[in-house]
């Protein structure tokens, strides 16, 4: 049972160096760790969540940068274990923004920023997603240069690698297209028990 001062956070997450942006807004409860927020903004963004992330934020207790997200030798044993650390340890109207970095070969950056704490609404199952702009790049497309060549190549019919790129997409893609309507979240845990599995 929810207690009365239960509180949710409200982020905006913006993809780096896209414009017109992709972005969307969430809010979560202030319960979530770092694990519970990188499987919200996956499903909100629309990202398969098959590959590693990280987040890098100031941790205000020790005033320095900390990465946080899967711990993986082969590519940085500096990263602490996302669902070890809460949000709210991190987060706060003076420690409001952190980096999020998805795939380590696309390299797909986002600004995770906390816009808002405010008491959890009644009736509300929590995480939601309230707004949001554009559709999610595909996944494995080459980060951002490669979005913006497949971009060039799916709307110009004469462009070489036209029907190509159509027949890896599934045959077409809207980036404009976002409905909030087909944005579902998993459950955290679960998705926890069988990466750990």
């Amino acid at each position: 049972m929810k207690q009365k001062d239960d509180k949710f956070y409200q982020f905006k997450i913006t993809l780096k160096r896209i414009k017109p942006p992709i972005w969307r807004r969430i809010q979560v409860p202030e319960t979530y760790t770092f694990w519970d927020l990188h499987v919200a903004v996956q499903d909100a963004m629309g990202w398969t969540d098959t590959h590693l992330h990280h987040f890098e934020i100031l941790n205000p207790a020790k005033d320095f940068k900390e990465k946080i997200g899967i711990p993986y030798e082969d590519f940085d044993a500096g990263i602490l274990a996302g669902w070890k650390r809460k949000i709210s340890n991190y987060f706060s109207s003076k420690n409001n923004k952190a980096d999020y970095i998805y795939d380590y070969g696309d390299n797909w950056e986002h600004i995770v920023k906390l816009e808002k704490i405010l008491p959890q609404e009644k009736g509300i199952t929590y995480p939601i997603c309230v707004d949001g702009a554009r559709a999610c790049p595909p996944e494995d497309c080459g980060g951002t240069w490669g979005y913006e060549e497949f971009l060039e190549a799916i709307m110009d019919p004469n462009h070489e690698r036209h029907e190509e790129l159509l027949n890896w997409i599934g045959g077409d893609f809207d980036p404009e297209g976002f409905d909030i309507k087909d944005i579902i979240f998993d459950n955290p845990k679960k998705r926890l028990e069988y990466i750990l599995s």
